[in-house]
This record gives structure tokens, C-alpha cells and sequence, in this order.
């Protein structure tokens, strides 16, 4: 069961929990990143993309920017990555997951999107650049 801690149900998971059987696990953890913020995001790639700014020697997909991105703040803040041989013989980023990421995590990440834009001069529409 996955549920969100509210002052409504929060007496309702402490009976579950001195009710539950011996050998049940608990698991308590931070809320994932949200929809909004995997929106904008996913929405912050497109925009590199559609700038036509150049990795590498050429322009790259969102879902591109988005391995670029996320393995470059993996590496900013001190998590890294890891390359290793795939199974057909090329490299792959190992990097942490966006899905997983805690909703504080997803905000580092979208100011470290923000912040490449900004030092690369890639305009960005909502803060008013366009």
C-alpha cells in the first residue's frame, strides 16, 4: 500500500502499523518529484532542443538533452554516474532515475537546466526571454 501522510490518515497508518503481523515491511520516504515539475522538465528539454544548440557537433533530441541533463547534474552535485560496456558493446550512462528523484532533487535539477540555458544563451519562453 502507498499512501500520502495527511493529518487525516495519519491515525489510521499508525493503527495499521500495531496492527500489522510480524515480518511486514515499512517503508518511509520523501515524496517523488511531481507532475508539474517532470512536465517542466521534459518541457526545458524540448526548449534546448528546439534552439538547435549543438552537443557533441550536433543539435539532439529532448530525449537526449534529458540524458545529457540529468547525468550532468548527477555529476554537479556530487552523485555521478557511471559508463559502463552495454550488451551489444557500447557505452551506457548509468545515472540516477527522474521518477525517483524527491521533489527537492527534481527542483536542483530544473535550476541546473536553467542555469545551462542561461550560460549557454539558450532563451528560454516563460521568463519572458522570447
Amino acid at each position: 500500500m502507498r499512501t500520502t501522510i495527511t493529518p487525516q490518515n495519519r491515525l489510521r497508518l499508525v493503527r495499521m502499523i500495531e496492527q500489522a503481523a510480524d515480518g511486514y515491511i515499512l517503508t518511509l520516504d520523501e515524496p517523488t518529484r511531481s507532475l508539474a515539475q517532470n512536465a517542466l522538465f521534459h518541457d526545458l528539454c524540448g526548449e534546448i532542443a528546439k534552439s538547435g544548440f549543438k552537443w557533441m557537433g550536433k543539435p539532439r533530441t529532448p530525449a537526449e538533452w534529458k540524458v545529457l541533463l540529468v547525468s550532468g547534474h548527477g555529476q554537479a552535485t556530487g552523485q555521478g554516474s557511471e559508463v559502463v560496456a552495454g550488451l551489444e558493446g557500447e557505452l551506457v550512462n548509468i545515472r540516477e532515475p527522474t521518477s525517483r528523484m524527491s521533489v527537492k532533487r527534481a527542483n536542483s535539477l530544473i535550476e541546473y537546466v536553467e542555469a545551462f540555458c542561461a550560460l549557454q544563451g539558450i532563451k528560454l519562453p516563460y521568463h519572458g526571454d522570447e
